[in-house]
């Protein structure tokens, strides 16, 4: 089982919510619209080479763009081996969360709060 830190997690999630759109700007504004935690585009974009380095996503490049000068944008989509590792970390949390009842009843048995 191969489960995700929470920035591989949160890029995925990005990335999946993004469909043909995620590109570094578009994935910075999503992980932003959810998260407190400030990413600069340098973190971002060592974050997103680590994940295309595991096989997890795919970098496509885009048509050149007037707006940005003739550059072109960095597409990035989820591989198979990306999904499966989003899926197991999704899986490993809903079973992690499971145990909360449980450690919350015991504490109230044992008197605590």
């Amino acid at each position: 089982m191969n489960i995700l830190t929470l920035s591989e997690e949160m890029l995925l999630t990005a990335i999946v919510h993004l469909e043909d759109n995620a590109y570094g700007v578009t994935i910075m504004a999503k992980i932003r619209e959810i998260s407190p935690k400030k990413i600069v585009f340098g973190t971002l974009y060592n974050s997103l080479d680590k994940l295309v380095k595991k096989g997890y996503v795919v970098p496509t490049t885009g048509e050149p763009t007037p707006e940005r000068g003739g550059r072109r944008k960095v597409y990035y989509t989820l591989t198979k081996k990306g999904k499966t590792a989003l899926n197991q970390t999704q899986k490993f949390h809903q079973t992690l969360w499971e145990w909360i009842p449980d450690i919350v009843a015991q504490s109230k048995k044992n008197g605590q709060k």
